[in-house]
């Protein structure tokens, strides 16, 4: 296969997998080798295992670092300080694209960034949407006040007020006080319940703050 075959294969594609140029009668191994060689040239990234990205300038969309992490770890949502960020709930961006998964935790470092994996139990994977990213990507990501619960849920001591000050959450009139209380009984953790009544009071102080001035 030639180079020029394989940016036509990929198209608009942010990233692509090994199986998608197996297809049809192609010598699997020598598809492999390509990969490699191709690698070793700069012209492709090499993500993971089976997982690559066209380098620029051969890449005809600049791969969402959330859609990425979709890809990363498949059934994985994007999630905590990233899923944060993103709705302005927290004032500082974060270099590594975080989300959870009810798979084992994993972290790469990768020519598009870093990617972090935290495990969460089976049951709490739930309180997510799709998020329209642009240039027809979009990517699974955690409810705004999921991803604060699920901050709370994986950090030691997450429900106490000192740790929510620090996270000087900002913008919280975007929280549905009923999403976020539906979301911390999905827990079924007292810790969390707890976050939750604290993060609606914060909520409304900030309100008070607010109409203060």
């Amino acid at each position: 296969m030639e180079f020029k075959r394989l940016v036509e294969i990929v198209d608009h594609e942010p990233v692509f997998e090994t199986g998608l140029l197996l297809a049809g009668k192609v010598d699997p191994d020598q598809v492999r080798r390509q990969l490699t060689r191709w690698t070793s040239a700069g012209k492709i990234y090499q993500l993971r295992r089976g997982l690559y990205a066209l380098a620029p300038p051969f890449q005809k969309v600049s791969p969402h670092t959330f859609v990425v992490a979709n890809r990363m770890v498949p059934g994985s949502v994007v999630s905590l300080q990233s899923a944060l960020a993103h709705y302005g709930l927290i004032p500082e961006s974060v270099p590594t694209t975080v989300s959870v998964t009810s798979d084992r935790p994993r972290r790469w470092n990768t020519p598009l960034g870093s990617f972090a994996f935290r495990h969460i139990r089976t049951g709490s994977i739930s309180g997510y949407h799709y998020l329209d990213l642009g240039s027809d990507m979009r990517a699974e990501v955690a409810l705004p006040e999921k991803a604060l619960l699920d901050l709370v849920y994986l950090t030691p001591g997450g429900d106490a007020e000192e740790y929510l000050r620090s996270l000087r959450l900002q913008n919280l009139g975007l929280l549905d006080s009923e999403v976020l209380l539906h979301q911390a009984r999905n827990f079924g953790k007292p810790k969390v319940s707890r976050a939750a009544d604290r993060i609606i009071s914060l909520a409304a102080e900030e309100r008070v703050e607010f109409r203060t001035g």
